[in-house]
């Protein structure tokens, strides 16, 4: 038996959004008020302000634990209406 297919990113595909900190251009998906995936490009890597603080010194070969103002900026947006929330429930205030 063959598992079946997952149209979820065809049904609903990631969307372009620019971070209002530093333009970086990323590509994000807010399934619901909890669940956002965002996929970061080089060229996003490299304009984004926080990453360089982040990432430096000892904390070079951490994971970087995310963008404070891009997360901002989607949930500005999410709440917009600019980026899509597929399930809308009440969102977190």
């Amino acid at each position: 038996m063959q598992s079946p297919t997952d149209v979820r990113l065809i049904d609903n595909p990631m969307q372009p959004l620019a971070c209002s900190g530093c333009a970086a251009s990323v590509l994000v998906r807010k399934s619901n008020w909890q669940q956002t995936s965002i996929q970061w490009n080089e060229t996003a890597q490299k304009a984004c302000l926080e990453r360089p603080r982040s990432c430096s010194g000892e904390n070079q070969t951490k994971q970087f634990p995310g963008c404070e103002t891009l997360a901002e900026t989607i949930r500005s947006a999410s709440l917009e209406g600019t980026i899509e929330v597929i399930y809308r429930d009440v969102p977190e205030k």
